[in-house]
């Protein structure tokens, strides 16, 4: 624990104008950011008396070991610079709503020749139409069902859609005219298009521009006496009308504006949001965070519409954010949002109306999310911590392993040796913190070795930037330090977090491996065990006998899942190199032919035969092919095609073509 005078600027340091600050800790890890209207008094606010500060405020300088700024020209700008450095350093302290991306939106992507509607759950993509979220896939389901009576736009995956254009005939829905079939080119692109452009005004709101036009064809169908016809265009309507009662409108106005609530206690926070666009209620989602910093519902509500609009322009910003309360000052916060949507955005507190008695439904939201949230938590947090515990116990450690690192080796029949590294906190996987590895000491098949080589050069890594901070000072050949190691910029994607327990996938001589790895280095605060797959024993370092733990043990059940996601991670990496060689052709022998030429030639000819037997004034002929690179094509093309020797089987002997 640091004390924060140990760190604290001069007086006078510290410039009296808007900037950024970020807190790091004695790894040099950002653990907190933070703006300031002036950064001299809010940093003078975090070196009083500790005994003065709120407890997690005291936990977060304590924590520190240096602080830096950055000075900036506008509060927006400090409010800009803020949310970049959040999402890049993801400091630990910061308000961090736990992610939304499980909520499936509605997807039109016209990014396509063929646009197609489909769930779509994750981060947003350039050239598709987006529409929710929704708390449910099969909501999206139901509406696009009812919708594709009018609007059969494409519902099918690009699988689907290329065998039904290769046999020439539509699937199930092209029959039931619930798709145009563009597969079959039954409808042009053009007009493929059309229709997934009228869908996206329909679901944007725009609903009362189509229902007016089929009841007026419905009326002329009838007046035509095409009886059968105006029954089609009624029951199109009537979908219409029903998908349309399923978002009920809220807001008489008409009104496009997004609704944030929220619902706080001393511990944690949950927000909760809902999209209105055209007085209905089009989509809602929820996050909730742990408040690890003293913040007022003012700064929650900051993070939220950070967390919210960071990514969004354009239209996905509404005119309209009604919020419980306004961020302090909210006026570089309103500037933010107009940037964002391009003209300006009503940043406000509703007041009475039926805009106030919405926001109360979505702070009834909020609230029934946060007790739902904290009764599976509490579960979860007891199942987890008792599992930390048992491993603590049954391993003799001091304390609960709250990062754990397992490594596990992975090759096909001593071919393409890789290995893996997955990280556990506080029993939850840490993807962002996976790193694989390419086994580089020696050729061929040995896990022990292999094993040796991995963790000797994850612990090399963690050393050398202890060295940096000059805590540490080791020894290593020059070229074991790539330059990329040493750049000192905070980011949590380094081997700089020391693990308190490392697991490897093996039993006793991959644990011994491990354990002279890392003596080898003088590496001795890092518990170190295996896990072997027949009967999941755990090995000690130095132990003759494993450590057996109860089936029904949860430190057990955690122990195994570390041990599979690291084998699942490994195999993936070791698949994705095996493909990679087994792709490669005789062209990416080429030097300097890079992949624009190599589609271009194959493109030309037809196939790779035809070039092996093309003249070098035929290979010139393709565009961006000269003379010479057309010599190094023919030459290596010839190389490779040349026949394998014929062998005497009577006598071993080689006959010469």
């Amino acid at each position: 624990m640091a004390d924060p005078s140990s760190y604290r600027p001069r007086p006078g340091e510290i410039p009296d104008s808007p900037g950024v600050y970020r807190f790091r800790d004695q790894h040099r890890r950002v653990i907190y950011v933070g703006k300031a209207k002036s950064l001299r008094q809010r940093l003078s606010s975090y070196f009083q008396d500790i005994s003065g500060l709120h407890p997690r405020t005291a936990t977060m300088v304590t924590t520190a070991a240096s602080v830096e700024w950055t000075v900036v020209s506008t509060e927006v700008e400090a409010l800009q610079l803020e949310y970049s450095w959040i999402k890049e350093y993801d400091p630990r302290f910061n308000v961090k709503y736990r992610d939304d991306k499980s909520y499936p939106s509605l997807a039109v992507t016209l990014n396509e020749e063929y646009p197609r509607a489909q769930v779509m759950r994750g981060p947003k993509r350039k050239g598709v139409r987006y529409f929710g979220p929704y708390g449910h896939a099969w909501a999206i389901r139901e509406t696009v069902d009812l919708l594709l009576r009018v609007f059969p736009i494409r519902t099918c995956s690009a699988g689907v859609f290329k065998r039904a254009r290769a046999v020439d005939r539509p699937c199930l829905l092209g029959y039931i005219d619930k798709c145009s079939a563009p597969c079959t080119g039954r409808v042009t692109p053009e007009e493929h298009r059309e229709l997934a452009e009228e869908f996206c005004d329909f679901m944007a709101g725009r609903t009362g521009t189509y229902l007016r036009r089929l009841e007026e064809r419905m009326r002329e169908a009838a007046e035509d006496l095409e009886y059968e016809r105006a029954g089609r265009l009624r029951d199109d309507i009537e979908a219409l009308r029903r998908a349309m009662e399923k978002n009920a409108v809220v807001l008489a106005d008409a009104t496009d504006a997004d609704l944030i609530a929220l619902a706080e206690d001393e511990l944690e926070a949950a927000v909760q949001i809902f999209h209105v666009r055209g007085g209905r209620v089009r989509g809602q989602r929820g996050w909730v965070t742990d408040k690890v910093e003293q913040v007022t519902t003012a700064d929650l509500v900051e993070s939220a519409l950070q967390q919210l609009y960071g990514e969004e322009s354009g239209e996905s910003v509404p005119k309209e954010v009604l919020v419980p309360a306004l961020p302090e000052p909210p006026g570089p916060v309103s500037e933010w949002l107009g940037e964002r949507r391009g003209s300006r955005v009503s940043l406000r507190v509703p007041q009475r109306g039926d805009k106030r008695d919405l926001m109360a439904t979505v702070q009834r939201n909020a609230e029934q999310s946060l007790v739902l949230h904290k009764t599976k938590r509490a579960s979860d947090l007891t199942t987890r911590s008792r599992a930390l515990e048992e491993i603590a116990e049954a391993l003799g450690l001091d304390s609960a392993p709250l990062r754990v690192e397992c490594f596990d080796i992975s090759h096909l029949q001593g071919e393409d040796v890789v290995a893996s590294m997955v990280v556990f906190e506080d029993g939850l996987a840490r993807k962002s913190e996976y790193r694989r590895f390419q086994i580089k000491g020696f050729a061929g098949q040995d896990d022990v070795r292999s094993m040796h080589e991995v963790v000797s050069r994850r612990f090399r890594r963690y050393l050398r930037e202890r060295e940096q901070t000059g805590e540490w000072a080791v020894e290593e050949p020059e070229e074991e330090a790539p330059a990329s190691s040493r750049t000192d910029d905070g980011r949590p994607k380094r081997f700089a977090y020391p693990p308190q327990l490392v697991v490897v996938d093996g039993g006793q001589p991959q644990v011994a491996a491990a354990r002279r790895a890392m003596d080898e280095l003088g590496v001795d605060d890092v518990a170190v065990c295996g896990l072997a797959k027949r009967l999941e024993e755990v090995w000690l370092p130095g132990e003759e006998d494993p450590v057996i733990l109860p089936r029904t043990s949860e430190g057990l059940y955690l122990l195994q899942r570390v041990r599979d996601e690291a084998h699942r991670f490994a195999i993936r990496y070791q698949r994705g190199k095996r493909s990679q060689s087994i792709r490669r052709g005789p062209l990416d022998a080429v030097p300097g032919l890079g992949e624009t030429r190599k589609k271009a030639l194959l493109k030309h000819f037809g196939s790779l035969k035809r070039l092996r037997a093309a003249t070098i004034e035929e290979i010139c002929e393709v565009p961006g092919v000269g003379r010479r690179t057309a010599e190094t094509v023919a030459a290596a093309l010839a190389q490779d095609g040349r026949p394998a020797p014929a062998v005497n089987t009577a006598t071993g002997e080689i006959i010469e073509g």
